[in-house]
C-alpha cells in the first residue's frame, strides 16, 4: 500500500546529479513529497535560486560565503526570499531543521557535519555522500537510530532491498553468505595497467553507462569508487570484508546481489538510473510508483560479469586494507583521494598516480580511534596536506 502521508524533504547538494534528480522525483509526486530546505556548494546560484522559486524551499545554504550576495539577487529576481544561511555551518542547520528526510547529496568530506547534524537532530537520512559515512564510520553509526539510515548509492540500495526480499532470513546475518557488489569497470575496463599511464581527464570523464559528476566519475575510472562502496558495504550491513565481493558487469543493470548460504542468489535489477534509489530512499520502506524506467524484457540483451582485475585496479584492495585497519585510516583514504583526483584533473599528477598516491599516504599514517569528528577532520587534514605535497601542489 501507498502512503497518503506527504513527506517534507530538504536536499542538500540540490545543484548536483543527485539533488537534480531527486527534485525531479519530488516533483513528480507532488502529493508525496514537498521540499523544506534546500543547500548547495554555491557554483550553481542561478539553478539554486530557480529550485527555491520552484519548490517553495523555505531555507537555501551555499557552502561558499562568498556566493550569498549572488543568491540574494537570483532570489529576488524570483520573487522569493526564503532564510538564506551560509558556510559549512549554515548547510549543517538545513540539515537539522525540521523535515522528515534529508537527502544528502554532497560530494566529498564536506558531506560529514551534514550528516552528523541530520542525525543528532533525529532525521531520516537518505545518504548519497558516502565520504561522510567512510570518514565517521563509528560517529555516524552511533548517532543513526534504526531505520534513520538510507543508502542511496545504487549498490547498496540494492543490497538492502535483496535483504529486505529475503525477510525474514535476510534480517539474519548467519544466513548471509556474502554480499556482491557489481562494477561497470569504468571507461578503462579491460585495460592492463600498462595501458594505463597515458589517461587523460578527458578520457576518465566518459563514463560508460552512468551520468555523474566529476569527482565521482574519475573514482569510477580508477575504481575509488568501488573501494569506498566496499567500506560503506561493511559499515552499512555489517558483514565482514571477507564476505564482500566486487563482480565487474559492464551493463550496469545488476546494481548489486546477495548470496545466501543456501546457495541462493538474491539480484536487483533495473536500468541504470539513479531515480530509483532516490525515490525509494525518499519513501523509504515504500516505493514510489513509475520513478524509473524498468528493464525492457521483450528486447533480447546479454548481461555478462568477470572478476575485478586488481593488478590493474588496486583501489579495491586498498580499501579493503583501510577498512579492516579501521578508526582513521578510511578517512585518509577518502581525502588523499580527493586531493589527487584535483591533482589529475589539472594535470599535476598522471592517472596511474592517484591510487599509488593514496597508497603510499595510507601507508605513511598512523591510524587512531577516530573517537571524535575533531581526530577525523584532524586526519582528513593531515591526509590533504601529505597528497598536496606528493602531488606537487
Amino acid at each position: 500500500m501507498q502512503s497518503d502521508i506527504t513527506r517534507s524533504v530538504s536536499v542538500l547538494g540540490s545543484t548536483g546529479s543527485i539533488g537534480t534528480q531527486a527534485l525531479d522525483v519530488i516533483g513528480r509526486n507532488p502529493g508525496r513529497f514537498t521540499v523544506a530546505g534546500l543547500a548547495a556548494g554555491g557554483g550553481r546560484v542561478g539553478l539554486l535560486a530557480e529550485q527555491a522559486a520552484r519548490t517553495g524551499a523555505a531555507v537555501v545554504a551555499v557552502a561558499d560565503e562568498g556566493a550569498v550576495p549572488e543568491l540574494r539577487e537570483a532570489l529576488a529576481a524570483h520573487g522569493v526570499s526564503p532564510t538564506v544561511l551560509a558556510g559549512e555551518e549554515g548547510v549543517a542547520e538545513v540539515a537539522a531543521r525540521p523535515c522528515d528526510v534529508v537527502l544528502n547529496g554532497i560530494t566529498g568530506a564536506l558531506g560529514l557535519t551534514s550528516t552528523l547534524a541530520a542525525l543528532e537532530a533525529g532525521r531520516v537520512l537518505a545518504l548519497a555522500n558516502k565520504e561522510s559515512l567512510i570518514m565517521g564510520g563509528a560517529l555516524v553509526k552511533r548517532l543513526a537510530k534504526p531505520g534513520a539510515l538510507i543508502p542511496v548509492d545504487s549498490e547498496h540500495s540494492a543490497l538492502a532491498q535483496c535483504l529486505w526480499a529475503a525477510t525474514p532470513s535476510g534480517e539474519d546475518a548467519r544466513a548471509v553468505r556474502r554480499l556482491i557488489v557489481t562494477a561497470s569497470g569504468g571507461p578503462f575496463r579491460g585495460r592492463r595497467r600498462a595501458e594505463l599511464g597515458d589517461v587523460t581527464p578527458e578520457q576518465a570523464l566518459a563514463h560508460p553507462t552512468w551520468s555523474m559528476g566529476p569527482v565521482v566519475t574519475i573514482n569510477s575510472a580508477t575504481l575509488v569508487n568501488k573501494g569506498l562502496e566496499v567500506i560503506e558495504a561493511d559499515l552499512l550491513f555489517d558483514v565482514g570484508f571477507d564476505r564482500i565481493t566486487v563482480v565487474v558487469h559492464p551493463q550496469s543493470v545488476i546494481h548489486s546481489m546477495v548470496e545466501f548460504v543456501d546457495g541462493a542468489v538474491i539480484a536487483q535489477a533495473s536500468p541504470p538510473d539513479m531515480r530509483l534509489p532516490i525515490a525509494l530512499a525518499l519513501g523509504w520502506p515504500e516505493r514510489v510508483p513509475d520513478a524509473a524506467p524498468t528493464v525492457a524484457w521483450d528486447v533480447a540483451q546479454s548481461w555478462t560479469f568477470e572478476p575485478l582485475d586488481e593488478e590493474a585496479f588496486p583501489s579495491v584492495a586498498l580499501a579493503r586494507h583501510v577498512g579492516t585497519q579501521g578508526g582513521t585510516a578510511p578517512a585518509v583514504y577518502n581525502a588523499a583521494n580527493e586531493v589527487c583526483v584535483e591533482a589529475f584533473v589539472q594535470r599535476r599528477l598522471p592517472f596511474l598516480g592517484i591510487v599509488d598516491t593514496v597508497a603510499k599516504v595510507v601507508s605513511e599514517h598512523g591510524v587512531t580511534q577516530a573517537g571524535t569528528v575533531e581526530e577525523v577532520l584532524a586526519a582528513d587534514a593531515w591526509a590533504r596536506a601529505r597528497a598536496g605535497e606528493l602531488a606537487g601542489r
